[in-house]
């Protein structure tokens, strides 16, 4: 499994039927950043709240199995890995 592969499972854990609540999150983040920075932000915060929501819509909740991998055939050589060295 590669590290975007895992990245993913770790997302689609994380977010898993607390939509609402992340989105809450970043609405309310954002808010708190208007307000200190005065609203000179605005527009670019509400980009970023958009897209980060936006983000939350796009995890599919329900992860994926890894692909099985099929055992090797009895006297072939494995594909993955290493090659074996002889004799040992």
């Amino acid at each position: 499994m590669g590290i975007l592969d895992d990245l993913k499972g770790k997302a689609q854990r994380l977010v898993g039927g607390n939509e609402q609540a992340i989105k809450d999150g970043i609405g309310k983040a954002g808010d708190f950043i208007d307000s200190k920075t005065g609203g000179k932000y605005a527009d670019k915060i509400d980009t970023v709240q958009k897209g980060a929501a936006g983000l939350v819509d796009k995890v599919d909740p329900k992860p994926h199995p890894a692909p099985v991998e099929e055992p090797p055939v009895a006297g072939e050589p494995p594909v993955t890995g290493e090659p074996r060295q002889q004799g040992l």
